[in-house]
């Protein structure tokens, strides 16, 4: 089992930067890929950025490419979100996910979830 643990998360005003951080433990000598997800009040959780193990190649929402970034850190076990320009939309909690062989937007291929870190932006 893997446990997940977002941080980052916080209140910025629009045009602000914040960045996240997800710290993976457990059972992570897996090569698995690690994404963001977010889910504002009243909507679905969405896909926002994946990245394989090695941190080589990302998948991200386009309408999000240009303002969010993902990467990874040298031990691989932790999955960083830059995220730029911030605008009052980008109001969810975000979500880490692994357990997925490779990147993708399907909430479904991923079996670990974080608890979450509420992102704000106001206006």
């Amino acid at each position: 089992q893997v446990q997940l643990v977002e941080s980052g998360g916080g209140l910025v005003q629009a045009g602000g930067s914040l960045r996240l951080s997800c710290a993976a433990s457990g059972r992570t000598f897996s090569p698995y890929a690690m994404a963001w997800f977010r889910q504002a009040p009243g909507k679905e959780r969405e896909f926002v950025s994946a990245i394989t193990w090695s941190g080589v190649s990302t998948y991200s929402k386009d309408s999000l490419k240009g303002r969010f970034t993902i990467s990874r850190g040298n031990a691989n076990n932790t999955v960083y979100l830059q995220m730029n320009s911030l605008k009052s939309e980008d109001t969810a909690v975000y979500y880490c996910a692994t357990g997925s062989s490779f990147p993708t937007s399907d909430p479904r291929s991923y079996d670990n979830w974080g608890r979450g870190t509420q992102v704000t932006v106001s206006s």
